[in-house]
């Protein structure tokens, strides 16, 4: 599995893998993303801002799309919790889908190890990964746990008044030199 950056020639793709992930939360009941967000102005700012990633499985084949947002993230600002380490070197992902066609192949647990993986050999001065997802997400919050992210606390009303999310953090491993 790869990760790389998504580019402006790769818009579509990413819309088109977000908007599928809208329909599959939809599928589960799951009210996360079912309003305007993400929308085709997120995607874009995430590819200008270099957030935004595409992933490939070994066969070369796009399945899924996230983003890897740089500290600080004010997004966090109201967390009703508390961090595992108080840093600055820390990253966040946020719009996390893997397309409905390669749905249950195990690439979004695959993705997280990648990721981890990367960040830890090629960002040594990251601390801290943070993501949230929607209180009702089942299924990120099992690959959350299973990569080894611990729950750290809620956030009210981030997208909707109503809505709670639940907010989970992985220390890197510090590497000794």
């Amino acid at each position: 599995m790869k990760i790389r950056k998504a580019t402006i020639a790769d818009l579509d793709v990413v819309v088109d893998i977000l908007r599928d992930g809208r329909n599959q939360l939809a599928e589960r009941g799951v009210d996360q993303w079912q309003g305007d967000y993400p929308n085709v102005t997120h995607v874009k700012e995430d590819i200008e801002n270099g957030y935004a990633y595409l992933v490939k499985a070994d066969d070369g084949q796009t399945v899924g799309t996230l983003a890897i947002i740089e500290a600080p993230d004010h997004f966090y600002d109201k967390l009703n919790g508390e961090w595992l380490i108080n840093t600055e070197n820390y990253v966040v992902i946020h719009r996390v889908a893997i397309h409905s066609r390669h749905a249950g192949k195990g690439y979004a647990s695959k993705l997280f190890l990648s990721l981890i993986e990367y960040l830890e050999t090629k960002r040594p001065e990251i601390k801290s990964i943070r993501l949230s997802t929607n209180e009702n997400n089942m299924a990120m919050q099992r690959i959350a746990t299973k990569s080894g992210f611990k729950k750290v606390g809620t956030l009210h009303g981030a997208f909707r008044p109503s809505e709670l999310s639940y907010v989970y953090e992985l220390l890197t491993k510090v590497r000794v030199a």
